[in-house]
């Protein structure tokens, strides 16, 4: 039976674009692999930040709305997203974060692995967790949904995806249910989140805008609209979203779910030597290119 392996890429709301990059490919040296726009709203970027191929399950994107207001988490949305840290290499890291006396918050653990949460620009909560197996620093660790309910997404995890829970934790405010994808692929846990107090949620900068899991090819894509047909979701036809294809539904809790295809890839249009360097256009919109350009700001990117 076809399994979800793990995540594909996360989509968030940020701020200014500046801001975004200078943290993501500066103070998280991460690679921006992809500056290209919002297919919807061409005089927005879309930033795709990712190893140095942008391989699937290291891919983390921005809608970056100079204007938006700030978001918060709550019920029916995804609250966080972490990176797996190799072990060796965690300490390393706080110690290179820390540089200049900059602050860092105190560490935590989450079943039995160490957990540092830093605040990007937006003040979105940007997990970084050691982890035994961790090849690098770019790959996901997991995805924090925040749920009212956490047994009709769990279900939906289990049943449909083929995850298998691995236990629940309590911790300071709620509960954390924690499931992971069958294999060793990165990216592969997914935590639920049940707080103890009743929050508003309220999309914005520094909020999760879906989460989207793994379909390696497209033949297992076409398998998942059938599969989840038949356990009562009906998703979106697939759409071409230049890089990967994507199908669209809502979880039972809420969070817009997305499975993307690993195939063409970041490298369909530039080199990956040269990968985030120039502007690239969905093909509808390179006609207007000339007044997209002299609209978009400048982007300076961290050597």
């Amino acid at each position: 039976m076809t399994k979800i392996p793990g995540l594909h890429h996360v989509t968030a709301i940020s701020g200014p674009p500046q801001a975004n990059v200078d943290f993501y490919a500066g103070t998280l040296k991460q690679r921006l692999v992809k500056k290209t726009v919002n297919f919807d709203a061409p005089d927005t970027y879309h930033l795709y930040y990712g190893d140095r191929t942008g391989s699937a399950g290291t891919i983390l994107t921005f809608f970056p709305f100079a204007e938006a207001g700030p978001g918060r988490a709550g019920p029916g949305m995804a609250s966080a997203y972490a990176y797996a840290i190799p072990k060796g290499d965690f300490d390393a890291m706080i110690d290179e974060l820390s540089e200049g006396d900059s602050f860092l918050p105190a560490l935590t653990e989450r079943f039995g692995q160490r957990v540092l949460t830093l605040r990007d620009p937006d003040g979105a909560p940007v997990e970084l967790i050691e982890t035994e197996g961790a090849t690098d620093r770019h790959g996901f660790h997991s995805v924090t949904l925040w749920e009212r309910d956490p047994d009709p997404t769990a279900r939906l995890l289990t049943e449909a995806f083929g995850y298998e829970v691995q236990g629940s934790e309590r911790n300071p405010g709620g509960e954390r249910l924690r499931l992971k994808a069958p294999g060793n692929d990165r990216a592969n846990i997914i935590d639920i989140w049940r707080a103890d107090v009743p929050t508003v949620p309220r999309p914005g900068k520094g909020t999760i805008h879906h989460v989207a899991f793994r379909a390696k090819t497209q033949e297992d894509q076409h398998h998942w609209q059938e599969a989840l047909l038949k356990f009562g979701h009906r998703t979106t036809p697939v759409i071409d979203r230049q890089y990967f294809n994507a199908i669209y539904f809502r979880e039972p809790g809420g969070v817009l779910f997305e499975i993307a295809t690993d195939p063409p890839g970041f490298a369909v249009d530039e080199p990956v030597e040269t990968l985030g360097t120039a502007l690239k256009l969905p093909p509808q919109h390179e006609r207007l290119r000339d007044r997209i350009e002299a609209t978009l700001p400048k982007l300076k990117v961290p050597a």
